[in-house]
């Protein structure tokens, strides 16, 4: 794990109150973090994630992960080192938000 994948959990998602993963095989890729109960990936991106290559990379991975009905939502290393708190809030957010509309569409069936 990188300094801010081992700093977004222990910090954070270790002790989160939906059950998360790290490093989870879906695919035939390794996700960063993971939570199934929400279908929620998470991803922190260093660097090389901002060239050509790896945007387009990272898009097609996206888009392969939606293809399970899974929201990925990413974040910069930067951001993780200078505005952790917001990512937090924005997990716990898309976490909510991701729990509320599963139980819609449960609902709806």
């Amino acid at each position: 794990m990188t300094p801010q994948e081992r700093k977004l959990w222990y910090n954070y998602l270790k002790t989160f109150s939906v059950k998360m993963y790290r490093q989870r095989p879906i695919d035939h890729f390794i996700v960063d973090f993971y939570c199934p109960k929400a279908h929620l990936v998470i991803e922190l991106d260093g660097n090389q994630h901002y060239t050509q290559e790896g945007k387009e990379y990272d898009h097609l991975r996206t888009e392969i992960l939606e293809q399970y009905k899974l929201m990925v939502i990413r974040f910069s290393n930067l951001q993780i080192d200078q505005q952790f708190s917001s990512v937090c809030s924005e997990i716990d957010n898309a976490v909510k938000a991701q729990l509320l509309q599963l139980k819609a569409d449960r609902s709806q069936s």
